[in-house]
């Protein structure tokens, strides 16, 4: 079953000389439900631009965008504001907790204003969090945490109330190595055990190895797709074959 269906997309924005600058060119692909997919591609390629029309933060200039049976291209606000909060799970480099919040309180805020029962909301909680390993830590503030574990409950926050599609934006990127490794490993975990669909737009080989797919934007177009079938190490060398195909700085592969 189709999750996300990207259809002929294309993304162009004005400039003050009149010229449009073309961010996506007609980019088409599809996601089906249980899918860890990666997005790649050097800076420029149109990958953030991919990720902003999905996630309801952008408009497309032309085509369309189907998450579950829901062209999002036709919705208007306030009933997109309640599919982004109800459907869209959102997993940010920078964390965006609430420093003046418990790690519980912030991974319960989309559950509190969904409107989901007390009792419901601490077993949703619970169970996230100990997927996660971080059900030790939830009486505990952001600023109390590692990075790694603050990273863990924006996860946990982004998938506590089962969202169609869960979108992850560079998500290591502020991390170390064993903290980044992890995360991806927790991702790659909730993947395989709730069948959460993930999307994650990195410009990282090591991070986009733990998916099962990587799709390579540049200029504004789909280049290439590969997909997992032996070690994950394996896949990270056919990730890094790839991305210097596209012209990407091998600087930023772990």
């Amino acid at each position: 079953m189709s999750v996300l269906t990207v259809k002929d997309v294309k993304k162009e924005y004005g400039t003050k000389s009149g010229v449009s600058s073309v961010a996506l060119a007609g980019v088409s692909f599809e996601v089906e439900k249980g899918e860890f997919v990666g997005i790649m591609g050097p800076s420029g390629a149109g990958k953030s631009t991919l990720l902003n029309v999905i996630a309801t933060i952008d408009t497309v200039t032309q085509g369309s965008i189907v998450i579950g049976d829901k062209n999002i291209c036709g919705i208007r606000e306030p009933a997109l504001s309640d599919f982004r909060r109800n459907k869209l799970g959102f997993i940010f480099q920078d964390y965006n907790l609430l420093d003046t919040l418990t790690l519980r309180e912030n991974i319960a805020l989309p559950l509190i204003m969904s409107k989901v029962k007390p009792d419901q909301i601490d077993k949703q909680i619970n169970n996230v969090a100990g997927s996660l390993g971080i059900e030790k830590l939830l009486s505990k503030y952001p600023c109390e945490v590692s990075g790694g574990q603050r990273q863990r409950a924006s996860a946990a926050r982004a998938i506590v109330n089962k969202p169609e599609l869960v979108l992850a934006d560079e998500p290591t990127g502020a991390l170390d190595s064993k903290s980044a490794g992890d995360l991806l490993r927790a991702l790659q975990d909730l993947n395989v055990s709730q069948m959460a669909t993930i999307l994650l737009v990195t410009h990282d080989a090591f991070a986009a190895s733990f998916c099962q797919r990587i799709l390579f934007i540049k200029d504004g177009l789909l280049y290439r797709e590969i997909t997992r079938n032996g070690t994950r190490k394996q896949f990270y060398e056919d990730i890094i074959d790839v991305f210097s195909q596209l012209g990407g700085d091998n600087r930023d592969l772990r």
